[in-house]
């Protein structure tokens, strides 16, 4: 598929179809209507069930990601699976350190899934970057994952310079889930994190927001997927939990910075701008940064879609402003 990818956009286009446009008249990436079409054969992943979701994922996920070299890393088993990514860099220092919440809904994704972003993070921040493999619903409901998020960033914070790192240089970073456990755990810990990096974050379990219904299928993630994941991981009930939803936390002041990286036609767009908008009014420095051509998951994207690319060269860019 990267070879079809890296085609010129004139040959592209045939394969594409006609361009499409959100409501708001962005242009989806040609490169990513070519990859739309592809994987539009496949079933959705909440339709091949939990365990073969996951394998899919894990296979599937690091297919058009950035490759990089030299990176050392080393898995820990306490006191959470953690695998932690070091960079080859001259300065014999202590490194910023990063640590990273996969996506997948609560229900998939894993430290496997998510390798190659953690190692491009390590490599291009350099940073060491570590990986947590948080528990997953449906058989760890609410709120094991973010209790598991907040043990992960006390631990690095206490043992930063054990692994290279210092601690008054921590960010939280994530994608998708992995951006809700990353933002719930910046607020929980203010006083240890330095920075947030939130990708395309899950703020809101209600799914109220109007780019749940422009972009409710075709896209990637759909909003039928998005009720599968939130009923295999919180009851109705704790929707509008804090801790579940960080859009509902009434005081967000002394947030550590953030940016907010959201794709133009992603049913996730909105809640994200959402949470800028409220870090923002709250006296929280924040970069919102809008990609209009993308779908959700481009961050898994960087090594195929020119456009993703560019969006992680921009992640990158934040987490090593926000650490300096």
């Amino acid at each position: 598929m990267r070879r079809v990818l890296a085609m010129p956009r004139t040959l592209l286009r045939p394969l594409a179809g006609p361009p499409r446009r959100s409501p708001e008249g962005y242009q989806l990436d040609v490169q990513l209507q070519v990859l739309l079409r592809a994987m539009s054969i496949e079933p959705e992943l909440h339709e091949l069930g939990v365990e073969r979701s996951r394998r899919r994922m894990d296979k599937s996920a690091p297919l058009l990601d950035r490759v990089v070299s030299g990176v050392r890393t080393r898995d820990l088993s306490s006191p959470l699976p953690m695998r932690v990514y070091w960079p080859v860099v001259e300065d014999r220092g202590k490194l910023p350190i990063v640590v990273y919440f996969h996506g997948g809904g609560w229900v998939i994704g894993s430290i496997a899934s998510h390798d190659g972003i953690c190692r491009a993070l390590a490599a291009e921040v350099g940073a060491v970057v570590v990986s947590v493999g948080y528990r997953l619903g449906p058989e760890h409901r609410f709120p094991a994952a973010v209790d598991d998020a907040l043990l992960a960033t006390r631990w690095v914070s206490e043992h930063a310079a054990e692994l290279g790192g210092d601690p008054s240089r921590l960010a939280v970073a994530g994608d998708s889930a992995g951006g809700n456990l990353a933002a719930t755990t910046a607020l929980q810990l203010r006083d240890r994190v330095r920075f947030q990096l939130l990708v395309y974050p899950v703020t809101d379990l209600t799914l109220q927001h109007a780019s749940y219904r422009h972009f409710a299928e075709g896209f990637l993630l759909t909003r039928a997927a998005m009720e599968w994941f939130i009923a295999h991981w919180v009851d109705e009930s704790q929707q509008r939990n804090p801790l579940a939803s960080p859009l509902f936390v009434e005081d967000l002041r002394g947030a550590p910075p953030a940016t907010i990286l959201t794709a133009g036609f992603d049913p996730l767009r909105d809640e994200g701008r959402a949470y800028a908008a409220r870090l923002r009014d709250a006296g929280v420095p924040v970069d919102d940064r809008l990609y209009p051509s993308l779908i959700h998951g481009f961050f898994s994207m960087a090594g195929a879609i020119d456009a993703a690319a560019a969006a992680f060269d921009d992640a990158v860019a934040a987490l090593r402003r926000g650490l300096s």
